[in-house]
């Protein structure tokens, strides 16, 4: 297992490791109730939750009550199974199998195909739960049933992550009814070739369709993520390099109008869907009004019209030309729709 495991644990102090260790030892055997040393309700939630962060493999309990006496040292821990025992060992030695079986495949790559082979999995296996079904937050939902939501495809991915010994950890953010985001959302932080990225592989899920996958959330750094992801609930590591995320390494992040036009020829010559990072600059309405009027030149140039998607935060632009005059159709694209449901 890669050292990230714990990541959670190790953020604890010392009696906190010790509710830690109790509700770890008493939900991997299955126990009906078990003692947990005396910490806040508050502290006992957090500590529930960040223990099912570090251990995907606990996806069988999503809730729990308990009860304490006044002058007790501990509270008697009561969980709740998503199935009965016998079905959970079921599930469990199904869910080994599935991560083996997968991870196999990607044994031999290194660390960053590792990373995009999971990413890619994710992309074309798994939908977007829009019900969040109980299970859509666990590895059960994304590996067993290929629905998941945010917090079920974060641990789909560090349990696969774990499996290749990639270092991974889940981020989660409070939501903001504020900005109509309802929900809270978890994401992985990674560490690839020595230096921590972001990858928000349910993001990236939501953009990919018609056989295209998306990459705008691989591998970005603080400041590239936070432009569209809220603050993080518990601290993770500081991502600072921007440098490496997956379209500059691609070479598809141009910074001139030149670069889109020479590029936007010849996907419209070849028929092919243009996908790229703007770099020139901030993505200014101005700028924006800029491509659209090279997309259309290029496209009315042989008959057709552009069909523009607009990922505005990340500044990823999609491109389809299809036949028929007209105003290209411009979209503005909303990644994290399932949280804003």
């Amino acid at each position: 297992m890669a050292k990230a495991s714990h990541y959670y644990y190790d953020q604890l102090n010392k009696e906190q490791q010790k509710a830690y260790y109790a509700m770890k030892t008493g939900l991997l055997n299955l126990q009906d109730s078990f003692a947990v040393p005396m910490v806040s309700k508050k502290e006992l939630s957090d500590i529930y939750f960040m223990l099912r962060m570090d251990c995907p493999e606990i996806f069988y309990s999503v809730t729990f009550s308990y009860r304490y006496y006044a002058d007790s040292t501990a509270v008697e821990m009561i969980p709740k199974y998503l199935f009965s025992k016998d079905k959970i060992r079921e599930h469990r030695q199904a869910m080994e199998s599935r991560v083996k079986k997968l991870t196999r495949q990607a044994a031999n790559l290194n660390e960053k195909e590792k990373e995009l082979f999971i990413h890619d999995f994710i992309a074309e296996n798994v939908k977007y739960d829009k019900l969040k079904k109980e299970y859509s937050h666990e590895i059960i939902g994304a590996l067993g049933n290929g629905t998941a939501v945010c917090e079920g495809i974060a641990k789909a991915v560090k349990i696969l992550c774990d499996e290749l010994n990639i270092w991974c950890i889940i981020a989660l953010s409070e939501a903001n009814p504020d900005k109509g985001i309802k929900y809270r959302h978890a994401w992985n932080v990674v560490r690839i070739d020595g230096q921590y990225y972001h990858l928000d592989a349910t993001f990236d899920n939501t953009l990919s369709r018609n056989n295209l996958i998306r990459y705008d959330y691989v591998n970005l750094s603080d400041k590239q993520i936070f432009r569209d992801h809220e603050p993080v609930i518990w601290k993770v590591p500081v991502c600072s390099d921007s440098d490496h995320f997956y379209y500059k390494e691609k070479k598809i992040s141009w910074t001139t109008m030149d670069t889109v036009q020479s590029r936007t020829k010849q996907a419209v010559k070849k028929g092919k869907i243009l996908l790229f990072h703007w770099r020139g600059g901030y993505l200014t309405r101005e700028v924006l009004k800029e491509l659209l009027e090279i997309f259309d030149k290029e496209a009315q140039a042989r008959d057709k019209r552009a069909y523009v998607s607009v990922n505005w935060p990340q500044a990823v632009l999609q491109v389809r030309f299809e036949d028929g005059i007209g105003q290209e159709q411009v979209e503005m694209e909303e990644a994290n729709e399932g949280e804003k449901e």
